[in-house]
Parts: structure tokens; C-alpha cells; sequence
């Protein structure tokens, strides 16, 4: 069965808009990616200031192969702005990764 990769990311209230906005710029970039499943952006609603970054893959190499590479040019070379080309901050102040394995799942019944 796949395996679920969720990145939980502290984000102050006054970077969400940014975060949101960056991801949307991004979209696409992982829906190509060998053993690619299914992506989703959480936004807290209350309670927490934690988005969490859902991810599903067919498996832990699928991963690991994104991670190492399109995940990793898209964080290294950044999107510089127009001073001088530095990359933009971070708009979260803290993340975690957490790994599952899928053991049970299901899926609405069709008509």
C-alpha cells in the first residue's frame, strides 16, 4: 500500500497569505512526479497555527526521489526577488515530517 508524508508547518498568522500564495505558484510541480498519489494544503481553522502539507506516494523511494530532486531544485534555487536576486524569507517558522503507512483505506461507493 502507498505511504503518507505530512509536513507540518508553524505559520504565524501574518505569513499565510504568503504560504498559500507560494504553494499556488507552485502547482503542478509534484503531480508529475514518478509515484505521485495525491497532494493537499491544510489550513488550520482553529486552535493551532500548524498547516499541514498532506502527500500520499506509491511508495518510500517515490519519496525520496522527488525529495532529491524536483523538491529540492525548487527550494535551493528559490524565486529570487528583484533586489539582488536573494531568496524570498521563509513564511513558516518551524516544520516536522511525519511518515505513515497506509493500512486501511476507502473510497465513497459508486452509484
Amino acid at each position: 500500500m502507498s505511504i503518507v508524508k505530512i509536513n507540518v508547518l508553524t505559520v504565524p498568522e501574518e505569513q499565510r497569505e504568503v504560504l498559500e500564495k507560494r504553494f499556488a505558484a507552485r502547482a503542478g510541480a509534484v503531480e508529475n512526479s514518478d509515484g505521485f498519489e495525491w497532494f493537499e494544503l491544510l489550513r488550520p481553522v482553529e486552535g493551532t497555527d500548524q498547516y499541514l502539507v498532506y502527500t500520499r506516494w506509491a511508495d518510500e523511494a517515490s519519496f525520496q526521489a522527488w525529495m532529491e530532486g524536483p523538491m529540492k531544485a525548487a527550494h535551493q534555487g528559490g524565486q529570487g526577488s528583484a533586489e539582488g536576486g536573494e531568496r524570498p524569507r521563509p513564511a513558516a517558522s518551524g516544520s516536522t515530517l511525519w511518515s505513515f503507512e497506509v493500512v486501511q483505506q476507502a473510497a465513497p461507493k459508486q452509484g
